[in-house]
Parts: C-alpha cells; structure tokens; sequence
C-alpha cells in the first residue's frame, strides 16, 4: 500500500500506484478481444445478410451475378446501413462486459438493435427521398437479425465451454457476513458456465477465523477490499447482506475501488427474481429496486397458449412421419401398446391422462416395488433408475433423444399442458409436496422446461424444484422461446436422460 503525505495529519491511501498484477492485465486483455472479436462476428454477419437479400431479390440471377456486382449495385447505402446496425448495437449494449454470455438480455439487446436500425432505415430513406427495394428491406432483417442470434448463441457456447474447463475465469472476492458469503459461493459454484472462480471472503470485521463455515478462505475486512483486491488479483468483488453497517462505509469503499480493474457486484435481499421483473429508480440518492409481481397468471392465458396451440400443431405435422416408425417399432418388438398413458396433476391440480410412447415392459407397474431399492433420488419424492432393466430396446433409444414423449403433443392441444413449463408430477409425488413446491401447479406442465435444459434427471429434487418456481414467477414469452431453442441442444447431448 502506497501512502502519500498532503499535509499534517492527513495520510491519504494511493493503492492506483501499484502496478497492476501481470494476470489482471492479461486476463483484462482476453476480455477485450473477445468483445472485439464478437463486433468482427458481428459486422461480418450483417454484411453477409445483406449480400443475401440482394441476391435473393426476383430479379437477380444467383448464378450469374458476382459479389462485386452486387455491392455496386447498393452502393453506398450499403456502407451506411451496415455501420448504422453496429452503431445501434453499440448503443444498445450488446458488447456490454456485464451482459455477454448471461441470460437472455444479450438476445433481446440484439433485436432491439435490429428493430433501430429498421426504424432507421425507413426514416432516412423518408427524408432523403431515397428508393431502397422493399424485398431487400424485408430479406436484410429477416436474415439478418436470426442470423446474428445464432452467432451470438455459438459464441456463448464456445465461451461457457471454456469456462467449464477452466479458462476465461473471472477471480472473485465475496463480501458479507460468513452465512451470507457461503450462500452466494454455493449459487455461483452452481453455475460453472458463469466463469466465477471464488478467491477469497472479506468480513465486516476482524475475525479470527480462516475460512467460512463453508469453507471459503478469509482473505481479510470489507474496509480493506482495495487492498484485497489487488493481492488476490481479484476481477470482481461481490457484496452481499452484512458487507457494510452503513451506505456511508460502501461509498467509502467505493472511492478506494474506483481506477482498480474490479467489477463492482451488489446482491440484493432477493433471490429468484428474473431482470425483467426489476426496474431501479433513483430517489432521492436512493436505489429504489420496483419488483413487478409474479407471472404465474400470465404464464396461464392469452399469448402463451396462443404459442402453443401454434408450436404444437406444427410439431405434430413435423413429427407424424417420425411417430408412426416409432409406434411401428414398438409394436413390433413385443406386440404390445405403442402408447402408456399415466395419471398427472396439471394446473391447479387437475388430473390428466398423460401421453407417452411405451418405453417399457407390459408389466413394468408390477415391478416397480422390486426396484424401489435402485432409486437414485435419496429424498424419496422422485423415482428415477439409471439403468432401469424394465426399458426395452426401442425404449432405451427414443429415451435417449426424447421420442417418447412426442404423443405429449396431443396434450398440449388438448390444454392440459404447455410446450413449456414445470415438469407433469405424479399424484404420489403431489401429496408429499411441501408448501412452497405446491406453486409448481398454478401452471400447466411442460412438455420441456427449464428442469430439462438444466440436466433432467441428473437434477436433485431441490434443484428441480428451485427452478420450476423461478420458472412460474418469471415467465415471459422470450423465455419460452430460449427454453424451447436450449431444449434441441440438451435433447441431441442427452445429458440426464434414462
């Protein structure tokens, strides 16, 4: 620590003069490229729809016209559009450090930038009296902004990959009282994709312990996070509940953090509450945090079941062809039903029949108390078998890429359940429910759901149960949409399912 002396009885702490650790420089320079290298995916992408709109226009012959010819023949407005869509992304956020590669603000930054830059466009051509073709117009967004989805999508996955093998990690200190610190380790260690490596704990105050109860190393006192900061070469610093007995301690705190490469975090006494359902306001000097109420009636009516009634009949004309070889294939292997059909509790607790091609023995009810031993679920409320000897041949395949649970298709048209939402639990696992689980039916189950992008089967009970709630407060058709794109990616991985 580096103290200067101003005057008689004034020592004022200068920790900016030390030299920054060589890892936080380098680690803040990986930072750096990848959000230049997302603006390089970024500017290429747009270029590329808009070659495509041009030549996917009636009157231009794909085979018989060049690049080149193309570019002249949009001129400068191209140049113009491509930099007005970047500028708009810049203005929007999109390369934002605190937004790259977590949840779905980044996506819906991204079509806020095309809907900018659309609205743009129609203005300047307004005022400029100038003549832009409606099919290219029409084609540059269509392609465009999807097409900026899906890089973005693969970038995230080539970054949350490297994450879970331990690079592009973000060190983190965690600040607050020792029940409080463990609390949000535990929900960070939960999400490795995430990319926070936990470093250390700073306390209120002296404590002469070593570590959490939960085993996080105490590196030293909130006060002295500056310090800390800088010899664990720390990326963020979190405080959570207990970090300061006053406002004035953390703005002190903050004067000493500002010009330090450390990213400021600060856990609110809430959990399990979506950013679309927060909006701060200022009052006064003080942060006022409006939390909008629940969405589990919205997650009932109106435009979700709009949304399924419209995904479902599609997916049932899509996958006709690939439920009839199943229903073939099952009757075949031992002459018995193609479907099973099962009691489920529904919204409000309902009781339907639920659909599913056969995947078992005719006789796998009957032998379900011989295995009760082999249940992997020690709660008891869930019944899951990793290898469960009851699956046929043709069951062990369309389980391992969810074809056994198209029929619930029929489901969805009928109302009894969503293409999206919690899992459709067994009237046996309803009555051991404890209070809080019972909100789980105050919404229609899923055909998939947040439990079945997470790990499926490999979920503990808490954990499903901790998700579906989140689910049922915080729905939003945006969500939907991301469940059921992440739903393709874990259905062909298979993680979780037997």
């Amino acid at each position: 620590m580096v103290e200067t002396a101003q005057q008689p009885g004034l020592v004022l702490r200068n920790l900016r003069a030390r030299p920054l650790p060589r890892r936080v420089t380098e680690r803040s320079r990986g930072i750096k490229y990848w959000r230049i290298s997302l603006a390089v995916g970024d500017f290429a992408v747009v270029t590329g729809a808009m070659v495509i709109a041009m030549v996917t226009r009636p009157h231009i012959d794909l085979f018989h016209t060049s690049v080149a010819e193309v570019s002249g023949a949009l001129g400068p407005a191209g140049v113009w559009i491509v930099a007005a869509w970047m500028l708009a992304n810049v203005i929007t956020g999109t390369y934002g450090k605190s937004r790259l590669g977590v949840g779905t603000s980044e996506y819906a930054r991204i079509l806020t930038a095309a809907g900018l830059t659309a609205g743009a466009i129609g203005i300047g051509c307004y005022l400029t009296k100038f003549e832009l073709a409606r099919g290219f117009f029409a084609f540059l967004f269509l392609f465009g902004a999807p097409m900026l989805l899906l890089w973005r999508s693969g970038a995230r996955r080539v970054v949350q990959r490297a994450r879970k093998h331990g690079r592009l990690l973000s060190r983190v200190l965690v600040s607050g009282s020792p029940a409080h610190v463990d609390e949000v380790c535990e929900a960070l260690k939960r999400d490795r994709w995430m990319g926070y490596q936990i470093v250390g704990a700073l306390l209120p105050s002296s404590q002469p312990v070593l570590s959490t109860p939960g085993g996080i190393p105490v590196c030293g006192v909130t006060t002295s996070a500056a310090g800390a900061v800088l010899d664990e070469e720390a990326d963020v610093i979190i405080f959570t509940e207990g970090a300061f007995p006053s406002a004035a301690e953390f703005r002190r705190t903050a004067w000493e953090l500002e010009g330090l490469p450390v990213q400021m975090v600060v856990v609110p006494s809430l959990s399990d509450i979506s950013a679309g359902r927060m909006e701060m306001r200022p009052v006064g000097g003080l942060p006022l945090v409006h939390v909008e109420q629940p969405q589990s009636l919205a997650a009932s009516h109106g435009l979700k079941r709009a949304f399924d009634l419209l995904g479902a009949g599609l997916l049932l004309l899509l996958a006709a062809p690939v439920m009839a070889l199943v229903g073939l294939a099952i009757r075949l292997e031992d002459h018995g039903p193609v479907l099973f059909r099962q009691t489920r509790v529904g919204r409000d607790g309902r009781l339907f029949h639920c659909l599913k091609f056969r995947s078992m023995c005719t006789d796998a009810e009957a032998r379900l108390a011989t295995l009760s031993h082999l249940n992997v679920n020690a709660d008891g409320v869930l019944f899951k078998i990793r290898k469960d000897p009851r699956i046929t041949h043709v069951g062990r395949l369309i389980r391992r890429f969810s074809l056994d649970e198209l029929p619930q298709l029929v489901n969805v048209v009928k109302g009894e359940m969503s293409l999206v939402g919690p899992r459709p639990a067994l009237p046996d696992e309803v009555r051991r429910y404890p209070a809080d689980a019972q909100r789980r039916l105050h919404v229609r189950p899923g055909l998939t759901g947040l439990w079945q992008v997470s790990g499926r089967s490999d979920l503990s009970w808490e954990d499903a149960v901790r998700l579906d709630l989140y689910y049922v407060d915080n729905w939003s058709i945006v969500q939907d949409l991301s469940i059921v794109m992440r739903t393709i990616h874990a259905v062909f991985a298979a993680r979780g399912a037997y």
